[in-house]
């Protein structure tokens, strides 16, 4: 019997319980090694209407129980690696399929002959055992397996099945209202599927470009995300579809605009998985009514349902293994994805209770309805634990297959930020976030942020305190340390030189100036300072828009760059680059050159769509800047002089970069180059020293190629040491 007031009616006190209950249930719960998503279903259970009667499922618990589905879903489509997504696209269609037409079957057949109903019942029922909800994704995402072929695979399925069991839903009520079939509203429902998908498509990438470059403030940009998810959803329920598949879909569409590795994702999880997440499990548990298994025969048409909504989920897993040739644990990871039934059921139950049959019946009984409160409790408890299980296997033998490169054993990379300006220090710092490697561990990438003074006035520290805060806020919004460093000294380039040598820094990420005139170098003084100080890897930047709307990195290359020391650095920056920002990448190189990037992305599992495009001399490098648009970035791969890839063309590129590409966004990168200190030159001026002591092209290329065995031996001696 359902109180007919709750104990706790104090809004103070309901947020508390719930706070508790969200903060209890994983603590309590790891200790016993069960999916903490269990305890907050069960949570709901004890202190919902139909246990403890603690609290009732007010507006609150609908409202927020809602959002959390839906944010569920938004996230489930975000997280998605869109390259790997392209790769298993026809295999997810294929499994979604099968975990459609399978449950449909076997709920038609087990609805007509063992509970022995009508057609048109059955047909509604078995909608309910095709689809499902991705109630286990959060423990496949806190494994860090969101690229797993497995969860993908499910992922495109559950869209295959949810959109099947709508489309049969709303058939059924067709029938129901009309008495008969007509296919002319269900064509109309693929017609306003395919207007919807195309406006979202068409509208979403402008209008998050266009928004995102106007405002960088992080909390407008989330809540623009959450205004487009939303209006996603409303939309794509005002047309007859269910809401999650507007959330997802809008998940999909910005999910390249917002990286993994970006503060803006970081709240954006964080938000979801503290919040909006537990209150939708909280209330789906709020919603189960345990007694009503003792009601009539619900026990025994419970199971019929919970048969056949397992075993026909697990068949579908079980042939789309076999088709893939995968592992059990990967057949585990799709059928505890696909085997939780909670809004689509919910939905498809509560339309056929309502439909009242000429007899005065019910189209569904209260039996029916208890029966599927069953089911979404049971494969709410076991698709957890089911995915939990699989996906510890298959975190295990993907750090087990994962490439074996000499760079995860080697220590640090330490990266140093200097920071002069406020307005690009943040943006300095999200680029250096999507260059490095995500290493946990001692050999997690070390950031710097760098502030060079060389007076003590009021105006001089304030700007090096704010010019480091915001690349604090910048690294603490994607959950990552950097040490900050306000330093005095002569200039800026000592300073930076000097920290260089303290910290053993490997790479420097800085500013260009914006100046369109002509100046005396295309970088400035000071960076050709620096050049001339350093053998490091230096990354130049300047872009005028936000890293994240980049559409295309078109990088330009070299002759001889590949026989550089850094030349394999720079490539898996910018890889790491594309696959955060989640945009093509185009190498524009000599064509001996690709096969060996071609390599290095193979070798480094980068997941990246790269193009390549062959360049033969300097006209083909003058055409090529012509065609860079203003939302790409163009990186060019420099070359410090008395380098084995430094000609005279690298002069001639400079003047041309300094005097037609003002308003592009470049970025121009130094590779890490061992040996003897750099001559005194500078970018724009070759001939800076003495042509008679100069190296030859020949002499450089043996002393690179002698000094590369020197570090291998290095290498291989300090491997054997250990």
């Amino acid at each position: 019997m359902i109180c007919a007031t709750a104990l706790v009616t104090d809004p103070v006190a309901i947020f508390l319980i719930v706070m508790a209950i969200i903060l209890l249930a994983p603590v309590i719960l790891n200790k016993l090694k069960i999916p903490h998503i269990i305890g907050m279903i069960v949570a709901g259970v004890a202190v919902g209407p139909y246990g403890l009667d603690i609290l009732d499922r007010d507006s609150s618990f609908t409202i927020f129980g809602q959002v959390g589905l839906l944010y569920l879903m938004f996230l489930a489509g975000l997280e998605i690696d869109m390259y790997h997504l392209r790769k298993n696209i026809r295999k997810g269609i294929l499994f979604g399929l099968l975990t459609f037409f399978i449950p449909m079957v076997m709920g038609v057949l087990a609805s007509v002959y063992i509970l022995h109903v009508s057609w048109l019942t059955s047909f509604l029922l078995a909608s309910m055992y095709a689809s499902h909800t991705l109630i286990a994704y959060p423990v496949a995402a806190r494994f860090g397996i969101t690229k797993a072929p497995s969860v993908l695979i499910s992922v495109v399925g559950t869209i295959i099945a949810v959109v099947g069991a709508l489309l049969v839903l709303a058939g059924a009520v067709n029938i129901f209202d009309t008495g008969s079939f007509q296919a002319s509203g269900i064509l109309w429902l693929f017609g306003k599927l395919a207007l919807y998908c195309i406006a979202v498509l068409y509208a979403y990438p402008r209008l998050t470009r266009r928004f995102f470059k106007q405002y960088s403030e992080k909390v407008t940009q989330y809540v623009f995300v959450l205004v487009m998810v939303f209006l996603s959803a409303w939309v794509s329920g005002a047309i007859g579809l269910e809401p999650v598949l507007g959330a997802f879909f809008a998940g999909l569409v910005l999910n390249r605009y917002i990286p993994a590795n970006s503060p803006l994702m970081n709240s954006i999880e964080f938000v979801g998985n503290a919040l909006f997440i537990p209150y939708f499990l909280i209330g789906v548990g709020m919603m189960i009514n345990v007694g009503v298994i003792v009601k009539g025969n619900t026990l025994a048409i419970a199971s019929v349902m919970l048969i056949v909504a397992l075993l026909s989920k697990w068949i579908a897993a079980w042939i789309a293994q076999l088709a893939y040739r995968m592992d059990a644990s990967d057949r585990r990871m799709m059928f505890g994805l696909t085997t939780a039934h909670t809004a689509v059921a919910l939905a498809v139950v509560t339309i056929g209770y309502n439909m009242i049959l000429p007899d005065g019946t019910r189209m569904m009984g209260e039996t029916i309805l208890n029966g599927t409160v069953l089911v979404i409790l049971f494969t709410c408890a076991i698709a957890p634990i089911v995915t939990s299980q699989a996906a510890s296997k298959i975190k295990i033998r993907m750090l087990e297959d994962r490439p074996d490169s000499s760079h995860d054993d080697a220590s640090a990379v330490s990266v140093l930020i200097p920071v002069s300006n406020p307005i690009t220090s943040a943006a300095l710092t999200e680029l250096a976030l999507f260059m490095r490697r995500r290493r946990t561990g001692i050999n997690a990438d070390k950031l710097y942020a760098l502030h060079v003074r060389n007076d003590n006035t009021t105006a001089s520290k304030n700007m090096g305190q704010n010019s480091l805060k915001l690349s604090l806020d910048a690294a603490s919004g994607a959950d990552t340390t950097i040490t900050p460093i306000e330093r005095f000294d002569i200039n800026t380039v000592t300073g930076i030189l000097n920290t260089m040598q303290e910290r053993d820094i490997s790479r420097v990420i800085l500013g260009m100036h914006r100046k369109a005139t002509v100046i005396d170098t295309f970088l400035g003084s000071k960076i050709e300072q620096l050049l001339r100080g350093t053998n490091r890897m230096v990354v130049i930047s300047r872009c005028y828009i936000p890293v994240n709307t980049v559409t295309r990195i078109v990088v330009c290359a070299p002759e001889k760059a590949e026989y550089e020391t850094g030349f394999r650095d720079w490539v898996i920056a910018l890889g790491h680059l594309a696959s955060e920002v989640g945009c093509r990448i185009i190498f524009c190189t000599p064509e001996r050159q690709q096969p060996i990037i071609r390599g290095i992305i193979r070798h480094e599992a980068l997941g990246i769509r790269h193009e390549y495009h062959t360049l033969a001399d300097k006209d083909d490098f003058v055409l090529l800047a012509n065609r860079v648009l203003e939302d790409d970035l163009f990186v060019v791969i420099g070359a410090r002089p008395n380098s084995v890839s430094y000609s005279a063309d690298i002069t001639e590129k400079a003047l041309f970069l300094q005097r037609y590409c003002t308003s592009n966004n470049l970025c121009i990168i130094y590779p890490e180059q061992f040996g003897e200190e750099p001559a005194q030159y500078t970018f724009s001026d070759p001939l800076g020293s003495d042509i008679v002591t100069t190296a030859s092209p020949i002499w450089l290329a043996v002393r690179s190629r002698l000094q590369r065995l020197n570090q291998f031996k290095k290498r291989f001696t300090h491997r054997n040491r250990r």
